[in-house]
C-alpha cells in the first residue's frame, strides 16, 4: 500500500491486555490514532488489510510470536517501521530483528520518552517513505538554488524532494563548505513551510550562556545587560524552519534543553517561568561525525537519534568534479557583474587547473577562489594567472590527471568520468573540439583520456 492518507495509525501488538491499553492510552495522548492487536496472527492480518505508519510489536506472545509475526510483515509491507519490544533477558531476540530490518528497539519496563522518541522517528520515517511511492507526477518540482548535475548531486536533490514535503527533522552531514546551509534552505522552501520563516543560527559562533538566550530567548533582569524581554530564534521561526548549523559544537547541557524542546515542542526564556509552545521544523547540520560523538559519550544519544531521522550527506568537490565548469560558470557570472567587470572566457588552462585542484574547501574555497580571480584577472578573461597562488603551486609540478583528483581512488571513479566524456561526445556529434570546450579542458588533454580509456 502507498500514498497513505489519513491520520497517524500506529499499530500495537501486545498478548497482555491491560499493557496494551496504557500503550494506546499514552498513543492517544500524543495526538495519534492507534489499533490493537493482541497476538501476531492478529497483526499480520491487520497490515494486509489497512495501512499503518508504524508497528509497536512485542516479542513474547502465545499465538506467534513478535519474531515470526515481523517477518511475515515485513514480507507484506518491508517499508512499514516495526518497534520491538521486549524483556531485558530477551534483548538478543529484539537485536536479531533489528539485523533482519526492524526499525528499533524497546527494553521493558518502558521508558516513556524513549518510546514517544522511538515512535516519533518511525513516523517520521514513514511520512518520507509514502513521499518516495508517489508517482512521479505527483511529486512538485524541486525549486533550489544548489548547482550540480553529477551523480552524487543528483541522488542528494531527489531526497531533498522526498524529505521536504514531510515534517520530519532532517540532520544535514558535510565537510566545511559543501553548501550545507543550501540543503537546509532548499528543504524549507519546498515545504509547507515555505511561506513562514526560515531562521539560521550558528551553534558554533556563539558561547553556551549566549546560545541559550539566542534560541530561547529572555526576560527582562534575566542576567546583567538584559534590559528588556527577548524573543529567541524558537519562537521567531514559530510556524516555519530552525536550521541550527554546526549542532555538534553544542554543550551537553545545551543539548538536553534541545531535546527537551524538540519533544515537547515547548520551551521557558532565559529567566523566565511561562512555557511558549512552538511549532518549527528542525533542519541541523554538522561536519563532524555525531555517532563516533555518540560512543565517544561527547554528545547525547537520545538527541542525536531525535535528529537523525533522516540524514542527508553533502558530497565533497572532489568526488563530484564534473560540477566544477557549472560552478565556475555561475561563480565568475556572479562576481564579474558585482564588480562591473567585462568576462568574455574562461581559458581552458585556466579550467584545467580548477578542474585537477582537490578543493579541501569544498564549493566556498572555490566561490572565494574565483572571485578573487575575476577580481584581479586583466583583461576580459579568466586565466590561470588570476587565481590564488595555493592553487597555482599546488598544480603547476604535477603531471596531467583526471578529473578526479585522486587517482589512487577506485575503479567507478574513472568509469563516471568515462562516462561524462562519452555522453558530452555524444552530444556534441563526436566533435571533439566542441567537446573539449564545454569540458573545460584542451583537445589534446581530451584525446590523451580518450586515449587512456581505449575509446577511439
Amino acid at each position: 500500500m502507498t500514498g497513505k492518507k489519513g491520520p497517524i495509525t500506529i499499530l500495537v501488538v501486545d498478548d497482555d491486555q491491560v499493557h496494551r491499553f496504557m500503550l494506546c492510552s499514552l498513543i492517544k495522548e500524543w495526538g495519534w490514532r492507534c489499533v490493537e492487536a493482541d497476538d501476531g496472527v492478529t497483526a499480520v492480518a491487520a497490515v494486509a488489510e489497512h495501512p499503518y505508519d508504524a508497528v509497536l510489536m512485542d516479542v513474547r506472545m502465545a499465538i506467534m510470536d513478535g519474531r515470526e509475526a515481523f517477518s511475515r510483515i515485513q514480507a507484506l509491507q518491508p517499508a512499514l517501521p516495526v518497534i520491538i519490544m521486549t524483556a531485558y533477558s530477551s534483548v538478543d531476540d529484539a537485536v536479531e530483528a533489528i539485523q533482519q530490518g526492524a526499525h528499533d528497539y524497546l527494553t521493558k519496563p518502558l521508558d516513556f520518552d524513549r518510546l514517544r522518541l522511538a515512535l516519533m522517528r518511525a513516523v517520521d520515517h514513514q511520512q518520507v517513505v509514502n513521499r518516495r511511492q508517489l508517482p512521479a507526477a505527483e511529486r512538485p518540482k524541486l525549486e533550489t538554488a544548489i548547482i550540480g548535475s553529477s551523480p552524487p548531486m543528483l541522488e542528494l536533490l531527489e531526497m531533498v524532494g522526498y524529505v521536504a514535503a514531510t515534517e520530519a527533522t532532517v540532520l544535514i552531514y558535510g565537510e566545511s563548505g559543501t553548501g550545507k546551509e543550501l540543503v537546509a534552505e532548499a528543504l524549507h522552501q519546498n515545504s509547507e513551510r515555505r511561506d513562514k520563516p526560515f531562521v539560521k543560527v550558528n551553534c558554533a559562533a556563539l558561547a553556551e550562556g549566549l546560545l541559550e538566550s539566542e534560541l530561547f530567548g529572555h526576560e527582562k533582569g534575566a542576567f546583567t545587560g538584559a534590559d528588556k524581554r527577548r524573543e529567541g530564534k524558537f519562537v521567531q521561526a514559530d510556524g516555519g524552519t530552525l536550521f541550527l548549523d554546526e549542532i555538534g559544537e553544542t554543550s551537553q547541557a545545551m543539548q538536553v534543553k534541545l531535546l527537551r524542546v524538540l519533544q515537547e515542542q515547548e520551551l521557558q526564556r532565559v529567566g523566565g517561568e511561562a512555557t511558549i509552545k512552538v511549532d518549527v521544523r528542525i533542519i541541523a547540520a554538522t561536519n563532524r561525525d555525531l555517532e563516533d560523538e555518540v560512543g565517544r559519550n561527547a554528545f547525547r544519544e537520545d538527541l542525536y537519534y531525535r535528529l537523525n531521522v533522516v540524514m542527508l550527506t553533502v558530497p565533497p568537490l572532489r568526488t563530484r568534479v564534473a560540477d566544477i565548469p557549472e560552478l565556475v560558470d555561475h561563480f565568475s557570472r556572479k562576481f564579474a557583474e558585482k564588480n562591473r567587470r567585462v568576462l568574455d572566457r574562461i581559458t581552458s588552462e585556466c579550467m584545467e587547473l580548477l578542474i585537477n585542484y582537490p578543493w579541501p574547501g569544498n564549493v566556498r574555497e572555490l566561490e572565494n577562489a574565483i572571485e578573487r580571480g575575476i577580481i584581479l584577472m586583466r583583461g576580459s578573461e579568466l586565466t590561470e594567472k588570476s587565481l590564488p597562488l595555493s592553487i597555482q603551486k599546488k598544480l603547476s609540478k604535477q603531471p596531467e590527471k583526471p578529473f578526479f583528483a585522486d587517482e589512487s581512488e577506485s575503479g567507478s571513479l574513472f568509469a563516471a568520468e568515462k562516462q561524462i566524456i562519452l555522453k558530452t561526445l555524444e552530444e556534441t556529434g563526436g566533435n571533439k573540439s566542441e567537446a573539449a570546450r564545454r569540458l573545460g579542458i584542451t583537445r589534446k588533454t581530451l584525446l590523451n583520456k580518450l586515449n587512456r580509456y581505449h575509446v577511439e
